[in-house]
């Protein structure tokens, strides 16, 4: 049997590198070998290299994504799967560069990646299909800022992020109108679009969903019981959250999710692992944002709904691997 060569690829240029480097260890580790010859390639912003076993460096040669192991040997990657949280891996600057030299990749196409990397756009798209979210106010950097206006607008307590960063980098809860300003300044670092939004008092709920074998499936329904403020770096990598699966929610609650999460998924045209962040009030998902490269070390979300949802983390990967390589250039 003639094995395919599987690149994971991980890393990225944002400060989300290290939990992907994690990440990437994982589907590592996890990926088949009776199946797949599995190679480790990190994606950095000064520097592409292939990791062999050795800890040696080999360079990725950008024109078509292969490695020169010796003077003999280069090596070509049947798919890459892609584990790169932020950018440019979850915001369709790599997709759109392996589509353009017809490299076949795990997950989402370049726009999907674009698309829901982008807050505010996201949550247009899906209030067509009757997806509520929390009002907000967008902003781009070196606009004027009425504080007193959007207050009146949103009320306090608001929330100010990144319209375009993950892990919860830059966000804040602004409590008091005096605070909103500085809280902008935090969010601005990251991206030069931000979003204020209405604080929605409820349960956080992080669903998964993938298409697996053909089906669009929610893996699990996580409820984020945050130590802090609310479900903030820390929370999510430093264990300052209870994560409690399956969510503590009664059944008819649970399918309205169930149903609204794969409506987001589909309407979207999704492909691959995502990870949604929804508050239920009074029994209703406002979806806040979705993920299209969640975390997947041993201790993110994902890995382990699919435990509980009874699929292995082999398996869950080797569906990925699978679903690339019969996907037409």
């Amino acid at each position: 049997m003639n094995k395919k060569s599987v690149a994971v690829v991980m890393g990225g240029y944002s400060d989300e590198y290290v939990v992907s480097l994690k990440s990437g260890q994982l589907i590592y580790d996890s990926l088949d070998r009776n199946l797949y010859d599995v190679y480790k390639v990190i994606v950095l912003r000064d520097e592409w290299y292939f990791l062999d076993e050795n800890n040696q460096k080999f360079q990725i040669n950008k024109g078509d994504f292969s490695v020169a192991i010796d003077n003999n040997t280069t090596l070509k990657f049947d798919v890459c799967f892609n584990i790169i949280h932020g950018t440019p891996g979850e915001n369709g600057i790599l997709q759109a560069y392996w589509d353009a030299i017809g490299q076949k990749y795990t997950g989402c196409d370049f726009y999907q990646s674009a698309l829901t990397f982008n807050k505010k756009d996201t949550l247009a798209v899906l209030s067509k299909y009757g997806i509520p979210s929390a009002k907000s106010v967008y902003l781009r950097k070196g606009e004027g800022i009425n504080v007193d206006e959007i207050v009146e607008n949103l009320g306090l307590p608001v929330f100010v992020k990144p319209n375009q960063s993950g892990s919860s980098l830059g966000i804040s809860k602004v409590k008091e109108k005096s605070e909103l300003i500085a809280a902008t300044e935090i969010a601005f670092k990251e991206d030069d679009e931000i979003l204020i939004e209405s604080f929605l008092n409820g349960m956080e709920v992080s669903v998964g969903v993938i298409d697996y074998k053909g089906e669009t499936i929610v893996l699990g329904i996580t409820e984020i019981v945050p130590k802090n403020e609310f479900f903030d770096y820390e929370a999510k990598y430093e264990g300052a959250s209870e994560e409690i699966t399956p969510a503590r929610i009664d059944e008819e609650t649970r399918i309205r999710v169930e149903e609204i999460a794969k409506k987001a998924y589909n309407s979207l045209g999704m492909s691959g692992f995502s990870r949604s962040e929804y508050i239920l009030m009074d029994g209703i998902p406002y979806m806040l944002e979705m993920n299209t490269n969640p975390g997947f070390s041993p201790a993110s979300i994902l890995p382990q709904q699919a435990k509980i949802y009874g699929i292995s983390i082999t398996d869950l990967c080797g569906n990925e691997v699978e679903k690339a390589l019969n996907k037409r250039n």
